[in-house]
């Protein structure tokens, strides 16, 4: 998992609440295991017309909103179905972090397994940075994990974050690099098992 320690990026502004995850990823661009590929039919609904056109007013469609790598939304965030997907395509788009009021809890959980920083302000801090981002396009906002900090234009708001969290999002560690970190206790382990005692590591059936 990538690490994250500090984004500077434009901030892309989605004046919405209650964004569900089918809004987020329709349900007919679920058909691949990779992570990679999902970022262009990020909103797809929102983003293109039915010819496939892009909708000139949707915020991503827009010039100085392209390259953005931070947005924020509003309260409720990616509700709906648990599809981890939805964080895929979020990160595939080039996003960092997600700013809102509040996150379902599900969507949250995976994006802090994959590197995406769900960040929670008050609600009122959240609608000055969504008015800043809209009045100036292309502004660019810092989120600074380290200091716990998100810094758009004159506004500077600290975001409080779960100590372990926060350790394994600057550490860059899923749940697979948690594991790993035991990997010395693991092997001196496995080295002490008994030969008699069926193997962890060898081919399905073997003794």
């Amino acid at each position: 998992m990538r690490p994250f320690h500090c984004e500077h990026g434009v901030v892309v502004p989605l004046d919405r609440s209650d964004v569900d995850t089918d809004q987020i990823i329709p349900k007919q661009f679920l058909k691949r295991i990779e992570r990679a590929g999902y970022g262009e039919f990020l909103f797809n609904d929102w983003r293109y017309d039915e010819t496939g056109a892009e909708r000139p007013d949707f915020v991503l469609n827009r010039p100085e909103y392209r390259t953005g790598s931070l947005l924020v939304a509003g309260r409720n965030f990616a509700c709906g179905s648990s599809r981890e997907h939805a964080v895929w395509a979020l990160a595939d788009q080039g996003f960092r972090a997600v700013i809102a009021p509040s996150f379902a809890d599900i969507f949250r959980n995976n994006a802090v397994k994959c590197g995406l920083l769900p960040v929670v302000l008050p609600e009122a801090q959240v609608r000055q940075i969504l008015d800043v981002a809209t009045e100036e396009p292309g502004v660019v906002g810092i989120v600074d994990l380290e200091e716990q900090t998100v810094a758009v234009g004159d506004l500077r708001f600290r975001f409080e974050m779960d100590p372990f969290e926060r350790r394994c999002l600057l550490d860059g560690l899923d749940d697979i690099g948690l594991s790993l970190i035991h990997e010395p206790a693991i092997s001196a382990f496995e080295a002490r098992r008994p030969a008699w005692m069926p193997s962890l590591s060898g081919p399905v059936g073997a003794a």
